[in-house]
């Protein structure tokens, strides 16, 4: 198997398909070694934790032209709820307050049937605080890392 796949160690092994790995089943997609493998990790630990939503999507711009737009880190929809997904590994926190604004604008202009669920990912429990803090009043929820592990 060493020949198809490639791996590094952040914590845990991380393993993913060699230039052979890939023609040998067709993926086209060349993933590698990369600084954001964490970011990943906690993406696919809450599409786990969600249950693996069929109609999940990752990087997804939700836009309304000229006012606002955001890329969520993930969204899935159930029961006509979205639910969007964010994942604060090394994020600033003036970012993620950036990214809350524009989630607020787009509450305000009644863009969803339902009110949105947001779950978000992050490290410490300072974070969590801080991203409870700036959710509030929105249906969000925040996990930390260690939470799934």
């Amino acid at each position: 198997m060493s020949e198809y796949l490639c791996s590094f160690r952040q914590n845990e092994n991380i393993y993913y398909l060699s230039k052979e790995g890939r023609e040998r089943v067709g993926c086209e997609r060349v993933l590698k070694k990369t600084l954001q493998a964490n970011h990943y990790l906690m993406r696919n630990d809450l599409y786990i934790a969600c249950g693996c939503p069929s109609n999940w999507k990752a990087e997804v711009k939700l836009e309304i032209p000229a006012v606002v737009n955001v890329i969520a880190d993930a969204l899935f929809i159930r029961d006509d709820v979205y639910y969007i997904i964010e994942i604060d590994h090394v994020q600033k926190m003036s970012v993620n307050r950036e990214k809350v604004k524009k989630y607020r604008k787009l509450l305000e202009l009644n863009v969803f049937k339902k009110p949105p669920v947001f779950l978000w990912m992050t490290t410490t429990e300072y974070r969590r605080r801080e991203l409870m803090k700036l959710c509030e009043g929105m249906n969000a929820k925040v996990y930390l890392k260690t939470d799934f592990k």
